[in-house]
Parts: structure tokens; sequence; C-alpha cells
């Protein structure tokens, strides 16, 4: 069995070739080549981090079934400064579109020591921004994003940090290492 912790560039593609018509997207082929390998969850385009690749089944539902409610942690630099009132609406679950989350965990942060991004992160001088942390364990379509989004906090960059006990720690952007 193989296990794979990838740590995806923003702009790059969860999967080993780009489906879409139109200019060529960056793919997982680009950085990893070890054949029969499969992501075990997505991570969107836009979004940055842990990505586990594995030539389990079982283990890849494992981690990306909601089912198993498998804890995810992000690193979330938010547009705004977060009151109190926020942060605890997140504890306790967000109304989205598609139901009620459960409820996250999640603390503010000092900005962490993350590679740069390219592009990077607009920045306004009149709009301040804010790091939390925030584990969740569940796993709909962007929805960190949307949590965030809705108290009030829109999301500027978002990196996964964890995915249960495997870790991002010491693996740099586009580089990979075996769990």
């Amino acid at each position: 069995m193989a296990l794979i912790l990838f740590n995806k560039p923003y702009g790059v593609l969860c999967q080993f070739t780009d489906e879409r018509t139109g200019p060529p997207r960056p793919t997982l082929a680009a950085y990893i080549d070890r054949p029969g390998l499969y992501p075990a969850g997505r991570l969107d385009l836009d979004s940055e981090g842990l990505l586990l690749l594995t030539d389990d089944g079982r283990l890849q539902a494992r981690i990306a079934d909601p089912r198993f409610k498998m804890p995810k942690t992000y690193l979330v630099q938010v547009e705004g400064d977060p009151d109190e009132a926020a942060l605890a609406a997140l504890r306790r679950g967000v109304r989205l579109k598609d139901g009620l989350t459960l409820p996250a965990e999640v603390e503010r942060i000092d900005a962490p020591p993350l590679w740069p991004r390219d592009p990077p992160v607009r920045f306004r001088k009149s709009v301040p921004d804010c790091w939390i942390r925030l584990t969740i364990r569940e796993g709909r379509n962007r929805q960190v994003r949307r949590m965030t989004a809705a108290v009030g906090y829109p999301t500027l960059r978002l990196v996964r940090w964890n995915i249960g006990d495997w870790a991002l720690d010491g693996i740099a952007q586009g580089h990979w290492r075996e769990a």
C-alpha cells in the first residue's frame, strides 16, 4: 500500500489529466510520477496544501467519505477581522444552502510562515485581514469558503494543513513524501 502526502500548489487540479477544452491547466501529473495513485478527497483549484494520494481503495474511502468524519484542518486567511460572534457561529455550525454544517473548531492565529502564493492574495490597505485555524469533519463542496462567507468574512487564502493525523509539516509546496 502506498500513501503520499503532497503539498498541492494554488492552481493545480486534483487529478492527473485535464479533460476541459481550452488552455491546459496544471495537474498532479506535473508533480507525481507514480502510477496507480488516486487522490483521497479533493482540494479546489484555488486552494493549497495537503492532498493525500493512495493506491488503496479502502483507505481512500475512509479518508474521503464524510461518514467517517475525519478531521481536516485549514489555515484560512479571511477578509476582515472576525469578531467573537462570527467565530461562535462557526463553532455552532453555519446554515448554508445545502443545510446546517457540523460544528467546527476555530481559533484566531498569527499569520503562519507559509510559502508565497502565486498569484499573490490581493491586498487592500483599507480592509484588514486575519488568519484562523478551522477544523471540520465533513467535506461539502467549497465548504470552508462558504462557511467564512456566511459569517461575513470571505476567504482570501485557504491552505489545508492536516487530514486526521497526517500533516503538511516539512513538505515544501509542489513536493511530496511517503507516509
